[in-house]
């Protein structure tokens, strides 16, 4: 018996280890047949596959012999079509938007430092077609919201801290008005423009933290030939306009944050961590602005894309009385330096403007680089140096750039610029005024006309029979004259005219006005400031800088100086005025408060002396009897007597 349970132990431990190398080699057959499966439909999976299983030499030599089946497979496909990486490529989509940024520094006469950031997002892409855009990759969310749902064209949006002065500054790459500007183009399917133009102000009034919500009809003018679309399709239906300007609205710290937040990569990384708001708002003049338009993406514009550009440009005054001009950087303006580009741009680059100074003659720039850029600006030949923060060499070995320029001299004239204007109030008294409107043509020899545009508030009624316009002493006849009278407490007057500039010389314009007496409601809490109007806005095409020499063609091939170039005849400019203080007749509001104490301390001393002589009882005192008398009755009232 014990022999035969020996046996059959025996038989049961032969028959358990054949059922185990049977299913080990079901799964091992199963295993190989799925790295098949898999190998054919994705090479790279099958190698990651075959490292992973290194281990096990039988299933490496099997996966091996079909890794070549596939790639011989995949050749012989790549042979007889297209390559497969070509058709892989083609089928993801590319990025239709791309997002670059530029610094401009400009070295100034007077001594202080220009500097323009430029930040442009392009965005091939169509919000007006109905399709419900939603993904956002490089545009901001919020502005094409705005885009979509108000059929705005164009959009021109700036906030400005100061003045620019022309005369010391020269003229700037993107001029804007002191105090908020903002000015629309529609398009021509919305209906109602006035209502449109209201709720866009609330909007953008809350994207930008300003007071945009104020502008409303008493502020806001529909031009009729000035501010012309910068995008493509020129428009001239003017009724889808709408501009207006808050000259009061300043600039601070909630209006950069909001704009910085537009940006791809935020104020976290390329030129953008230099915008540092203490820095930004410590300078002589100060200017943030959003413009967005449609642009072509080709010279045939086959193709057409939404350009948002949003630019910043700052003045900072590093002149030091009794010190002369002696170095700035970046750090000294910024306090900071630049460690990378941003990311997401395709372009980071820094200019700084030499043009003035070829040979090194008045400053010397450090770091020193071998980029030059030649390029026209406002019809003038600039030469610039460039710093590309794409390429890992510009920030050397200490992995930051801080720009330096060091002053050697202070000589040099600077070129007075060919357009600028003026304007003042003159007068006396609280009644009547007049405004005087200067332009100034300082070519030698050209003139060139002007387009003109006055807005001025209601409560200055204008008198527009005594509109006079001269130059060098003549009366200058306007060739065309837009005048839209206003109406109280509804809207502003609007004055447009093309005027002829004669060379060398200086046009007044002047109108009389009378102020208006305001409700006691209307006026401002602090009436006695006076009451802000408006910059003229001057729009012109003048003649270029590179025209004015006219000893070029020494220089030049003859052939090449018979005709005037393209880039030598003229080039577009808008300049502004300086805002206008009026004072108005202002009630004296202390007034209601001398009435007020007047009138109570009236009302406590006649109505207290009527009524206490209504409330009181009169009662008749008798005397006080004598001490004999008082005597005497004590001791007739101790025998019960009545007293006397």
């Amino acid at each position: 018996m014990a022999a035969h349970r020996c046996s059959l132990s025996a038989l049961l431990l032969i028959i358990c280890s054949l059922l185990v190398f049977i299913v080990a080699d079901s799964e091992k057959a199963t295993l190989t047949g799925d790295h098949h499966a898999t190998a054919v439909d994705n090479l790279q999976t099958v190698t990651e596959t075959e490292e992973g299983a290194a281990a096990e030499e039988p299933a490496v030599e099997e996966e091996r012999r079909w890794e070549e089946t596939v790639v011989e497979e995949a050749t012989a496909d790549k042979e007889d079509t297209s390559a497969p990486e070509t058709v892989v490529q083609s089928s993801v989509p590319q990025p239709k938007d791309d997002f670059q940024e530029e610094l401009v520094i400009r070295p100034l006469h007077s001594g202080d430092i220009y500097a323009s950031f430029q930040f442009r997002t392009l965005w091939e892409t169509d919000f007006m077609r109905g399709n419900k855009v939603s993904h956002y990759r490089l545009f901001p969310k919020s502005l094409g919201q705005v885009i979509s749902k108000f059929s705005v064209r164009e959009l021109h949006i700036s906030f400005t801290q100061g003045y620019w002065r022309t005369m010391q500054w020269g003229q700037p790459f993107l001029p804007s008005p002191p105090g908020a500007e903002l000015w629309v183009w529609f398009q021509d399917s919305v209906t109602d423009v006035d209502g449109t133009w209201k709720e866009l102000t609330n909007v953008l009034s809350g994207i930008f933290c300003a007071s945009l919500n104020f502008i409303d009809s008493t502020n806001t003018v529909q031009p009729s030939a000035s501010f012309k679309p910068l995008g493509i399709g020129n428009v001239t239906d003017h009724r889808f306009l709408r501009y207006a300007t808050l000259p009061r609205e300043i600039v601070c710290t909630e209006n950069l944050t909001p704009w910085k937040k537009l940006l791809p990569c935020g104020s976290k990384a390329g030129l953008a961590v230099l915008l540092k708001s203490e820095k930004l708002f410590h300078s002589s003049f100060h200017s943030q602005a959003v413009h967005i338009r449609p642009v072509c993406q080709d010279w045939q514009c086959k193709t057409t894309s939404w350009e948002l550009r949003q630019t910043l440009n700052v003045v900072f005054d590093l002149h030091t009385p009794g010190q002369g001009k002696l170095e700035w950087s970046l750090f000294k303006m910024f306090s900071r330096t630049l460690t990378e580009a941003c990311p997401l741009a395709s372009s980071s680059k820094i200019y700084i403007d030499i043009t003035d100074d070829p040979q090194g003659e008045q400053f010397e720039v450090s770091p020193a680089t071998h980029l030059l850029s030649q390029a026209m600006v406002l019809g003038d030949r600039r030469t610039f140096s460039v710093y590309d923060l794409t390429q890992q060499i510009t920030f050397g070995t200490v992995r930051s750039l801080n720009l330096l320029i060091r002053w050697k001299s202070s000589e040099g004239d600077m070129l007075r610029p060919l357009l600028h204007a003026e304007r003042y109030v003159a007068g006396y008294g609280l009644q009547t005024g007049e405004i005087h409107t200067l332009m100034y043509n300082n070519h030698p020899y050209r003139s060139f006309p002007v387009l003109l545009l006055d807005s001025v508030p209601w409560y200055l009624r204008l008198y527009i029979h005594t509109l006079t316009v001269t130059s060098k002493g003549k009366d200058n006849k306007p060739s065309y004259i837009h005048y839209q009278p206003s109406k109280d407490r509804v809207r502003p007057h609007l004055l447009e005219m093309l005027v002829q500039l004669p060379p060398n010389s200086v046009t007044e314009v002047t109108v009389q006005f009378e102020r208006a007496l305001l409700k006691w409601t209307e006026y401002t809490p602090d009436p006695n400031h006076g009451f802000y109007v408006g910059s003229s806005v001057i729009s012109s095409l003048v003649p270029s800088i590179v025209a004015m020499d006219t000893n070029s063609t020494r220089e030049q091939p003859l052939f090449s100086s018979f005709f005037p170039c393209k880039e030598e005849s003229s080039y577009f400019m808008r300049v502004y005025t300086e805002p206008l203080l009026v004072n108005l007749p202002t009630p004296d509001f202390s007034m209601p408060y001398n009435v007020i104490c007047l009138t109570c301390t009236v009302v406590a001393v006649g109505y207290g002396s009527l009524y206490n002589l209504l409330t009181r009882s009169f009662q008749i005192e008798e005397p006080s009897p004598g001490l004999a008398k008082r005597i005497a009755n004590i001791i007739r009232k101790m025998r019960g007597v009545p007293p006397l």
